[in-house]
């Protein structure tokens, strides 16, 4: 069973030029080890695309090479776990969060 996927994106209006940023990586994930969702503590390699962090039932993957992240990609692990750590997430952080598979949206 494939695991369930959701996005993280800014809850500010949508800019001319695309979606408003959630920040720069450091300070993304920042705002997330606030919410025991950090690196493993492996080297950040530039070649893999994407920094991985692993939170209480989930994993977020944000894309490097880029001034603002603009979204982030959560796979729940353990939706029990990760839902509770998700909605104090959006409640605290000026983000929402897009169920890819039913196109809500929460935050």
């Amino acid at each position: 069973m494939p695991k369930r996927q959701i996005v993280i994106v800014s809850s500010s209006e949508p800019a001319d030029e695309g979606l408003p940023p959630l920040g720069t990586i450091d300070e993304v994930s920042a705002k997330l080890a606030d919410f025991n969702t950090a690196p493993d503590g492996s080297e950040r390699s530039a070649s893999a695309g994407t920094i991985v962090l692993h939170g209480p039932g989930l994993v977020v993957e944000l894309p490097m090479g880029i001034d603002r992240v603009t979204q982030g990609l959560v796979t729940l692990i353990d939706e029990d776990m990760a839902w509770p750590v998700l909605m104090r997430l959006v409640k605290n952080l000026p983000w929402k969060l897009l169920d890819l598979e039913t196109g809500r949206s929460f935050g």
